[in-house]
């Protein structure tokens, strides 16, 4: 009887964290994972951008890669202004719409 008991106790207890293992397995699929992959092709990006490329920064600004160093971007803006910006501040996103543009006009 006792053993009924201890056999029932245990199965009670898988049986209460089924359902937050089942929360964690989706959370992890559809908020963790893709937030990692994102963020190595940001990384992926930022390592392949040089001199000449055309970058938008997280604050909206526009400009030319002048220079690179290991942290930072000199970024060209217009009339020869010249800012430093971190790496970090290059948006991913606006920098690839504005490349797509470019190559959707060369193909007109």
């Amino acid at each position: 009887m006792l053993s009924t008991i201890l056999l029932q106790a245990q199965g009670g207890g898988l049986g209460m964290f089924l359902p937050m293992i089942l929360i964690f397995v989706v959370f992890y699929f559809f908020m963790i994972r893709p937030q990692m992959k994102k963020q190595k092709d940001h990384k992926k990006y930022i390592q392949e951008l040089g001199v000449n490329a055309k970058i938008v920064t997280t604050a909206g600004i526009h400009g030319r890669i002048v220079e690179v160093g290991e942290t930072s971007f000199l970024v060209d803006v217009g009339s020869g202004v010249k800012i430093r910006f971190d790496k970090s501040a290059v948006s991913l996103d606006a920098s690839k719409a504005l490349n797509v543009e470019k190559v959707e006009k060369k193909d007109a």
